[in-house]
């Protein structure tokens, strides 16, 4: 069976851990080179090598999502190692707890300068990259675009605005003619770092993670493989008709 990302460049930022290293892997087993994107350089190469020593093609290198300048960068490194891009997931993002009287803007600057800021930079480069010969663009979001938390003001805007930004982006590249295809994908809730380190000054955190399992009609949350299973979907060219879609994968979280 012919491998579904074969012979493809892709970039995944944040990709040092998470779903984002789960998603350079699933990419990796369906014939793409992979470069690994991150602020975390030791971490990433760690994961690149990780993945060539199974016998795939991947590299890291690093990416600060909020700088203009190192997207500049990162793509013309990526085209002079292996070529142009055919593939972005805008992955990287951070997370805090916090309602709208107590989070301070300080707080909500970090969070949309690299959840919204970094999705922008990156989305804007690869078009440039990518306009000559298409592409597929995946803006991870999250449940938290579609159903709110007011414990969560800064990350649920954030990803609010990705929502936003990949229909608008997805409908230009459309109209222009680019071939380039842009999409975001929503996970519900994955035991990841990112969760561990927002709840990490809580006293209650297993209390907390019995409740979002419970908010899930599935009865769990979910895996990293599961939501790199989508975005694999959504790279691949089996989405060939997804523009500007919204693709939730998240137990049921959102039905309900």
């Amino acid at each position: 069976m012919d491998m579904r990302l074969e012979g493809k460049v892709a970039l995944v930022s944040g990709a040092a851990r998470g779903l984002g290293a789960a998603i350079a892997a699933r990419f990796v087993e369906e014939g793409a080179i992979v470069v690994i994107g991150d602020v975390r350089l030791d971490q990433a190469r760690k994961v690149a090598a990780e993945l060539r020593d199974s016998g795939c093609s991947a590299e890291s290198i690093e990416l600060n999502v909020s700088n203009e300048a190192s997207w500049a960068g990162a793509l013309t490194t990526v085209r002079e190692r292996f070529g142009p891009i055919d593939i972005l997931v805008n992955n990287a993002g951070v997370a805090m707890l916090g309602s709208i009287e107590n989070t301070s803007f300080e707080d909500w600057r970090r969070i949309m300068a690299v959840n919204l800021d970094g999705v922008f930079l990156g989305t804007k480069a690869a078009i440039a990259d990518m306009r000559d010969r298409g592409g597929s663009i995946v803006n991870i979001s999250s449940i938290r675009a579609l159903v709110a938390d007011p414990n969560s003001i800064a990350y649920d805007a954030s990803k609010g605005g990705v929502l936003s930004l990949t229909r608008s982006a997805a409908v230009h590249c459309a109209r222009q003619g680019y071939g380039i295809r842009i999409n975001s994908l929503h996970p519900g809730y994955v035991l990841t770092d990112m969760i561990a380190e927002a709840t990490a000054d809580r006293n209650d955190v297993p209390e907390l993670i019995a409740s979002i399992q419970d908010a899930h009609p599935i009865g769990r949350t979910g895996t990293s493989r599961e939501i790199a299973d989508a975005a694999l979907f959504l790279a691949s060219g089996e989405a060939s008709f997804m523009v500007g879609s919204a693709l939730v994968v998240d137990g049921g979280y959102t039905a309900v």
